[in-house]
């Protein structure tokens, strides 16, 4: 019983548990340093799933070891980072941006130098956008995508964004604060929330809030049908609250991140990653979205993988970073 609704799962509830166990299992192996085969599984074998804790994600592990903690730890010089690296959502165009400039600073960004490069960049045929996820560009005037996300990113730190996030009581408010500016859906509002609550800027618990986004929705409507319209959020809070129960009964070993469970936005990414999963295994039960295939084919990037959490959380060991390949 969740929210007042008796739901009956279909068997991608207990796949969901399986999924993680495994895909968990397949990080801590590469953590370790082990070779390939790290699973039997040939569908996360062959195809590219985010890690169960969105921080251990390779994107994630950047953001916040070069990003959030390397540099100033003044709040809006942290803020001018996160958001600058989250709207390109892609390594390679924050290293475009530190050629030229060096240290990426609040106190010394001129935009009409970061657009200059980023539309040299882009005449080249060079990608400066993250195909991980939309985001979509402000209507500011520019006449460019990123220019107009220069823009916004000018007009968040001019207009006080640390005051507006600092005055926050909850989770659920800084979220309507980040919501309240032009392009900033639902969807990119909470993982930039997510992102700046990495930092010390902000220290909501992660459990406070969570915001369903439309591949969560398809991995709710596959592991509880129709039922699951209207409570997503309480939906993946019920699963956050009862992974031992599940985990156990199915006899499945998750250690966990160092200790730390699920939290909020780990079980929503995580039925992003089962409705991509179900495709193949559960090629019978659809989703919202109609798709029926996995794009993205898994191929082990040659780089160092990277074990490092906000400070804050107080889960990092002594030794945290081990070779990938």
């Amino acid at each position: 019983m969740v929210a007042g609704r008796r739901l009956q799962p279909t068997k991608v509830f207990d796949t969901y548990w399986r999924f993680a166990a495994e895909r968990q299992q397949v990080y801590q192996a590469r953590l370790r340093g082990e070779p390939r085969p790290w699973t039997t599984d040939s569908i996360i074998a062959s195809h590219r799933f985010t890690n169960c804790y969105r921080a251990a994600d390779r994107v994630s592990q950047y953001l916040i070891r070069e990003v959030i903690y390397s540099g100033s730890q003044d709040a809006d010089e942290v803020l001018f980072r996160i958001l600058l690296f989250r709207f390109f959502n892609r390594i390679s165009t924050w290293r475009l941006l530190q050629s030229p400039f060096g240290d990426l600073t609040w106190a010394a960004f001129r935009l009409d130098r970061y657009a200059e490069v980023l539309s040299e960049a882009f005449s080249h045929g060079e990608r400066i956008y993250s195909a991980a996820y939309i985001v979509p560009p402000p209507n500011l005037g520019a006449q460019r995508k990123h220019t107009n996300h220069l823009l916004l990113l000018q007009q968040m730190l001019r207009g006080g964004l640390r005051n507006k996030l600092q005055a926050c009581c909850s989770m659920a408010q800084a979220f309507q604060v980040l919501r309240s500016y032009p392009g900033l859906g639902d969807f990119l509002a909470y993982q930039l929330l997510i992102d700046i609550n990495y930092s010390t800027v902000i220290n909501f618990d992660e459990m406070d809030f969570v915001v369903p986004g439309p591949g969560a929705r398809d991995g709710l409507r596959k592991c509880f049908g129709l039922a699951a319209r209207g409570i997503e959020a309480d939906l993946i809070r019920y699963m956050s609250d009862a992974q031992e129960e599940h985990l156990n009964r199915l006899g499945l070993n998750f250690p966990g991140l160092n200790g730390r469970r699920l939290q909020l936005i780990d079980c929503q990414n995580l039925f992003c990653e089962v409705d991509k999963y179900a495709r193949l295994a559960h090629p019978e039960i659809t989703g919202c979205s109609g798709r029926t295939r996995i794009k993205q084919q898994f191929t082990p990037a040659d780089e160092v993988l990277t074990s490092w959490f906000p400070p804050k959380w107080g889960i990092n060991s002594p030794v945290s970073v081990t070779n990938a390949t």
